[in-house]
């Protein structure tokens, strides 16, 4: 028999897969095998920007050689991806970024992060990031991994991180305000008090089988914020000892086409704006590609994607 939780939790789970399987009508319904079309675009909150279902992640460029940034870049913008985010803490990422978009920064809607969490800090990590990305703006500007409640009052406060986003904007050196995270209660706290724009934080049929997320991603749509979904392929940990197949993934992701598929499917199903796939550039292909070819979730795979969030550990509780 099951728990009052596990009751709760099962409850929930399908009836975020009924949404899947019925509002999958909103979507661009194409065979997983047919054509492959344009992406669809949703409104970014109240930005007045229409993203893209798959945002290109910094990460995915990242140590690789220019010549191959320069072309998976292309790719991406040639099918349909008109939004990329990175931040400084990616390595070489905002360098590959930068040249990879010489000519075509105009073609995406550029957000990057900061670490920083006073005025003086902010301000001086967003000029890096402008000239590494060689632009002279950023449509999207975010407080990166806000988690600690700590760390929230101290943007929020004097000195804080808010106040050079502030001026910045003021300079036309930013357009819009956003803020990413892993610890929902944090970002519900935080877009409770501050009027941003976005916010970025882990979103797969796993976590939502635990609950996890829900109340944040409810009152994000509530203020018509634009919901950028993290990790929409991550499966779990990875084990000690265990080959990593994808070293730029802290996490195990999906890898196959069907499980990417299904868990891409389901995730475009939900009240969320666009994903960030895996930082792997292979995985980045795969995800898109499931993008491109998207089908409202039959029950049978409801049922399998809930079967397999049972048998898994969410990676965040």
């Amino acid at each position: 028999m099951e728990s009052g939780e596990e009751d709760m939790n099962r409850r929930l789970f399908l009836k975020i897969g009924s949404i899947a399987a019925l509002g999958g009508s909103l979507l661009r319904s194409y065979a997983d095998d047919g054509p492959t079309r344009g992406l669809e675009c949703r409104p970014l909150g109240r930005t007045g920007h229409y993203r893209s279902v798959v945002t290109l992640g910094g990460i995915v460029v990242m140590n690789e050689d220019q010549a191959e940034a320069d072309r998976l870049v292309g790719e991406a913008l040639d099918a349909g991806v008109n939004g990329v985010d990175v931040a400084p803490t990616y390595g070489d990422a905002e360098l590959k970024l930068g040249h990879a978009l010489r000519g075509k920064r105009e073609q995406v809607f550029l957000a990057c992060k900061t670490t920083k969490r006073d005025r003086v800090g902010a301000a001086e990590e967003l000029r890096r990031s402008l000239q590494r990305l060689e632009t002279d703006y950023l449509d999207l500007y975010q407080l990166h991994g806000l988690d600690k409640p700590e760390e929230l009052e101290q943007v929020l406060g004097p000195g804080g991180a808010l106040e050079a986003f502030q001026e910045a904007k003021e300079a036309g050196l930013i357009r819009f305000f956003g803020i990413t995270g892993h610890r929902p209660e944090t970002l519900l706290d935080a877009i409770r008090r501050f009027d941003f724009a976005t916010v970025m934080f882990p979103y797969n049929f796993i976590l939502a089988h635990y609950g996890y997320g829900q109340e944040l991603l409810a009152e994000a749509r509530r203020r018509n914020l634009g919901v950028l979904a993290i990790k929409p392929i991550a499966m779990r940990a990875w084990e000690t000892g265990e080959i990593r197949t994808a070293p730029k993934c802290w996490y195990k992701p999906f890898s196959i086409h069907h499980e990417i598929s299904l868990a891409m499917r389901w995730a475009l199903a939900q009240p969320i704006t666009t994903v960030v796939p895996s930082g792997d550039m292979t995985l980045f292909r795969r995800a898109l590609k499931a993008a491109q070819h998207l089908s409202p979730l039959r029950p049978e795979e409801s049922v399998e994607l809930e079967n397999k969030a049972k048998q898994l550990k969410p990676l965040f509780a």
